[in-house]
């Protein structure tokens, strides 16, 4: 496994942990934005996701790793960006997030050591330290940081969620075959 998505290695046992996720779950503000809430003077939110964190998710779902989002807040945005992604499992509203991934777990039957769950607030330290690897962003708080099992180099909003996503491929020797498709050589053998 090789892994250029942060300056050092993944430890060992992040790689193992990784290498039995067979669902990604997400938190929205913080994670999949940059955490701020954007009001326009007519009230409507906007939100900005990051391109790179799309196509990390879609490479997931590819690749047999369901991707859902817990999000305490309700928001259209979300909705339609969980729409545009292909994510089929949106819980909004949802404050008590280790009770909503518990259900989600129950109804995919999953267990928790094929949960990864990415968040970066106090309200989402139980559902990281619930599942089997429990990850946080370097603009999360300071004790979800704290508690976590890893904490990503990009923060939330800025491409936290590829580095998630690349690490799960890699840790599942999935990576490097995705990424040779995206070559050129591969192309023109290809005859694209």
């Amino acid at each position: 496994m090789s892994l250029s998505i942060a300056p050092d290695s993944v430890p060992a046992n992040i790689a193992r942990k990784a290498a039995s996720i067979r669902l990604l779950v997400l938190d929205v503000d913080g994670v999949m934005s940059n955490g701020q809430l954007l009001f326009s003077a007519q009230g409507d939110e906007l939100k900005a996701f990051n391109i790179l964190d799309g196509l990390g998710i879609k490479q997931l779902m590819t690749a047999g790793v369901d991707v859902a989002i817990i999000t305490g807040r309700s928001s259209p945005l979300t909705a339609k960006r969980a729409s545009d992604l292909g994510i089929k499992h949106l819980l909004q509203g949802r404050e008590d997030k280790l009770d909503a991934l518990v259900e989600l777990a129950t109804q995919l039957g999953r267990t928790a050591d094929e949960i990864a769950y990415m968040g970066d607030d106090l309200p989402d330290l139980s559902a990281i330290q619930f599942a089997g690897l429990g990850v946080t962003v370097p603009n999360g708080h300071w004790f979800v940081r704290q508690h976590a099992d890893y904490c990503t180099t990009a923060g939330g909003g800025t491409g936290a969620v590829r580095e998630l996503s690349d690490l799960i491929l890699a840790s599942q020797n999935r990576l490097d075959a995705l990424l040779a498709d995206y070559l050129l050589d591969a192309k023109v053998t290809s005859g694209q």
